[in-house]
């Protein structure tokens, strides 16, 4: 669906590349660290060796990457049901 705008519009499209880097922006400026408390689910574990993951309590859920270089620096194991 493409956004139309009239001629003197000063809004912004933005390309996805551009959307990424301003939300990625505002969230570093007011989320500089956050500690998470939750149970892991959906566990996968691909050959790539990134692990992909689910955060959930009770009423919400975050997916969730694990690089590979940060996987292998983990003393713990993840696990499905591990509470972090």
């Amino acid at each position: 669906m493409a956004a139309t705008l009239s001629a003197g519009s000063a809004e912004h499209v933005y390309t996805p590349s551009e959307l990424n880097r301003e939300v990625r922006l505002h969230l570093e400026m007011g989320f500089p660290r956050i500690l998470i408390e939750a149970e892991i689910s959906n566990l996968s574990r691909p050959a790539s060796g990134h692990h992909y993951f689910t955060l959930k309590d009770d009423k919400a859920q975050i997916r969730c990457a694990l690089f590979r270089s940060a996987a292998v620096r983990q003393e713990v194991r993840l696990e499905n049901g591990m509470q972090v």
